[in-house]
């Protein structure tokens, strides 16, 4: 049967998430997918098909079906050892059993009551100076964006993988590299940086 290109994209960033692992702290995924309702139509589907130990960040933006979406991604990870966060709603995270919560930066002080309920807090910073303004003492790791260029319309000007090696070394808390991470650009930085993408994962995973 011949190879399809796809396969190839899932094998490398497969492989980029197993290098990750040698320097992430225990309990954290390597990789981790985001949800967009606007770039992402499935992502029940595709959830289902990322590797075991892999995480979701489930962004819902106040869908009406955001219950349905979250119960059916809390099965999935359960069955699939998958770590499912929920993004700024731990209410909906308590409802679907999910193992915790990913907050923006700006909302990085409603988390402060939420730390002993979840396993997992991520929290996210745009550039390094949001990154030392974050209260680590809160959170299990950090998404640093934009890492690459990157079609995210808040995105901003690529840090770039040297400058995102100078933040993992002066952090306090673990990072993952967001913004244009994809089978290619993943390999870059697995040295210093978990990977969370939206369509990087979803282009390699997606049927």
């Amino acid at each position: 049967m011949a190879q399809k290109p796809q396969d190839g994209e899932r094998r490398k960033l497969i492989s980029a998430a197993r290098r990750v692992l040698r320097h992430l702290p225990e309990g954290l995924p390597p990789a981790l997918f985001l949800t967009d309702p606007k770039r992402i139509a499935d992502p029940v589907s595709l959830a289902d098909q990322l590797p075991q130990g892999w995480g979701i960040i489930y962004r819902h933006y106040g869908a009406a079906h955001r219950v349905w979406q979250a119960t059916q991604l809390a099965e999935i990870a359960n069955r699939r050892g998958l770590a499912l966060l929920i993004a700024a709603d731990p209410l909906l995270a308590m409802q679907v059993g999910a193992a915790g919560v990913h907050w923006p930066f700006a909302q990085q002080s409603a988390a402060r009551k939420w730390r002993s309920r979840f396993e997992l807090m991520t929290v996210s910073a745009h550039g390094g100076q949001e990154l030392r303004r974050v209260e680590s003492n809160l959170f299990d790791a950090a998404l640093v964006s934009a890492v690459f260029p990157s079609n995210s319309p808040s995105a901003g000007a690529p840090l770039g993988a040297h400058t995102l090696r100078t933040l993992s070394r002066e952090s306090r808390l673990p990072l993952y590299a967001l913004g244009g991470l994809n089978a290619q650009t993943a390999a870059s930085i697995s040295d210093a940086a978990g990977v969370a993408a939206i369509e990087g994962i979803s282009d390699a995973f997606g049927r």
